[in-house]
């Protein structure tokens, strides 16, 4: 369906033949018989090739003439560069932010342990300094240091303003840095163009593999020209670049990433081996149990 509204309909058999592929990759027919995980090989026609800089490749096919088109809310509405991990999205917007030559503004969070965990005698609140909960960076939650620019994209991190779409993954544009609120514009959703002024809340980390609780005042978002697969879930984009630095983990994780675009020619991946090199093959994981009672 994502596929037939983007294309015209004289171009019915090569979405066909895409769509096709998309749903043997998604039912984990590919890569002959498994159940669980397969290397498949990625059609070169949406690959990134090997050059110089093969990411800036990456980049450029998914952001062209960038800096030009900074600034237009509708540039970053239908296009992202997607990963598998948190680790390389960070990576992936560090660089984005440094190509605009704007003024840079950051913002600190203020992190403090939470009044409950004071209630046990054992625990020994000392043992988590500020600097210790600062260094802490955890899915779901701002960074310590939030490094923002005007008119670079932003996702909020938790459900806002339900009422006027303001809700956790949607995208939006920065409009002005303040000291205490920030003004961003919706690009993405059903309230497009819908401006908001975003505070500080504090927040706590729904994460289950550290043994405290934990809370951080912090403006309720991250920067965005690259997003987690799982976050652009449910979204349509007319161009992706899919970087895949490390492999899929998950199952279903890497068709819901090839299936965000609206054309194939509107996809391009970058994959990289162990030893960092391009190659034109990966890892998909399907476990096909998860259909049998369906």
């Amino acid at each position: 369906m994502r596929l037939a509204q983007g294309n015209e309909s004289s171009d019915s058999e090569s979405i066909k033949e895409f769509s096709e592929w998309l749903l043997q990759l998604g039912e984990g027919r590919l890569g002959g018989p498994n159940d669980g995980q397969a290397v498949i090989t990625i059609p070169d026609d949406i690959l990134i090739k090997d050059s110089a800089d093969p990411l800036q490749d990456l980049i450029e096919f998914a952001y062209p003439s960038i800096l030009q088109d900074f600034h237009d809310p509708t540039y970053w509405k239908e296009r992202a560069v997607l990963a598998p991990t948190n680790e390389v999205v960070h990576d992936i917007n560090d660089r984005l932010l440094s190509i605009d030559p704007g003024e840079e503004k950051e913002y600190f969070s203020s992190d403090s342990l939470c009044q409950t965990e004071h209630v046990d005698d054992i625990f020994n609140p000392n043992m988590y300094s500020p600097d210790f909960l600062n260094g802490l960076e955890l899915s779901g939650l701002p960074p310590h240091r939030l490094l923002l620019k005007v008119g670079a994209p932003v996702m909020l991190l938790r459900n806002f303003d339900q009422k006027n779409g303001l809700c956790n993954g949607t995208r939006l544009q920065i409009v002005s840095l303040g000291k205490h609120v920030i003004e961003a514009e919706v690009i993405s959703g059903s309230n497009l163009g819908f401006r908001t002024f975003l505070p500080r809340i504090s927040m706590s980390p729904s994460d289950k593999s550290i043994p405290f609780k934990f809370q951080r005042r912090q403006f309720l978002i991250s920067i965005c020209f690259g997003m987690t697969i799982n976050k652009s879930q449910g979204q349509s984009l007319s161009k992706v670049g899919l970087y895949l630095k490390n492999p899929c983990f998950s199952h279903g994780q890497l068709y819901v990433a090839l299936s965000r675009v609206k054309s194939r020619s509107g996809l391009k991946v970058l994959i990289l081996d162990e030893d960092e090199r391009v190659t034109n093959q990966t890892r998909n994981v399907v476990y096909k149990s998860v259909f049998s009672n369906l």
